[in-house]
């Protein structure tokens, strides 16, 4: 699941850090939650064209997701920033890499088509089986939305991750019941 506050350009980032770094420990025991990284993405760094809040979230269960929506963070989230459109997908497989216990500096999420004439399952193993055990990789989410087709691969790395995808920095990362599915 991921949301997106894109925020104007001449917003103080300062403020999400603050804010992430007040409140982002209150999902570390959150039932039903395999992790959650609080990202962002700044004007001007690392080549973001855009100041912008988006968090990633990776459920165990459905009912952790539909509690966390109707609970008093997202309540709260929503009332400062507006209540934001929500992606989610059906979550496929999750590879823990050899940097699994450091913690992840940099995301980032990869997404495609799967044309009707590829099978839709090789098409989620092969996502998952192309990132091996690469140096500084803390964990691999591969997921679908079966509505369009497209496969999601997202990526937790303990140093710069490599440049494709869209980026982002990790401010903190709660993660009650990360272990591989």
């Amino acid at each position: 699941m991921q949301y997106e506050f894109t925020l104007p350009a001449d917003y103080d980032m300062g403020i999400i850090r603050e804010r992430v770094a007040a409140k982002g420990h209150l999902l570390d025991d959150f039932p039903g939650l395999a992790f959650k990284a609080y990202l962002v993405r700044e004007r001007g760094v690392a080549g973001s064209p855009v100041n912008q809040y988006a968090p990633f979230y990776l459920w165990r269960t459905g009912a952790g997701m539909t509690e966390f929506l109707r609970g008093p963070g997202f309540r709260t989230l929503s009332a400062d920033f507006g209540r934001p459109p929500v992606r989610h997908w059906l979550a496929a497989g999750l590879h823990l890499g050899p940097a699994a216990d450091r913690e992840p500096t940099t995301a980032v999420r990869e997404q495609r088509p799967v044309p009707e004439t590829e099978d839709a399952g090789e098409a989620l193993d092969a996502a998952l089986a192309g990132l091996g055990d690469r140096p500084g990789l803390c964990a691999a989410a591969v997921a679908l939305d079966p509505e369009r087709w497209e496969l999601t691969r997202f990526t937790l790395w303990h140093h710069d991750a490599p440049d494709h995808g869209t980026r982002y920095r990790v401010l903190h990362l709660s993660r009650p019941e990360i272990r591989d599915l």
